[in-house]
């Protein structure tokens, strides 16, 4: 994804195009799991797109929200503390330095198939979450 100015329903619609004609346009669909933000919609591609257009960038994608509230937070928040602490941990001085610096870290990370190592097991919920697991009565 591009770093923007802003996070409008034109910049999420013009990013979906990118990644539809340019990054990915020999795809039969493009599995896009995202968060609810509310640009994140088809309604963004029919405002700035044609009609038409907008039909043929949605026939490529199978868009899959994440809940609101669940452990792949974690793991994006983990994923987010990584980047900015080997990456944005000098201030970044403009855009083209930005996309500069966090495409040769997404790189990097991607080479090393970089993994969230996940240490919280269902026995570990049962003990610290134990009032949202049911009690069963003999």
């Amino acid at each position: 994804m591009t770093a923007t100015q802003r996070r409008t329903r034109r910049d999420w619609a013009l990013e979906i195009q990118h990644l539809v004609e340019e990054e990915y346009p020999h795809a039969e669909k493009i599995t896009l799991v995202m968060d609810n933000l509310n640009t994140h919609k088809p309604a963004s591609l029919y405002e700035t797109f044609p009609p038409q257009k907008a039909r043929q960038l949605l026939e490529k994608l199978e868009m899959v929200h994440t809940p609101k509230h669940d452990s792949w937070l974690n793991v994006a928040e983990i994923e987010l503390a990584a980047m900015e602490k080997q990456c944005l941990c000098d201030r970044t001085p403009d855009m083209v330095s930005l996309h500069r610096q966090t495409k040769a870290w997404e790189e990097q990370r991607n080479n090393r198939s970089a993994k969230v190592k996940w240490q919280f097991t269902t026995d570990d919920a049962r003990v610290r979450l134990h009032r949202l697991y049911p009690q069963i009565q003999d």
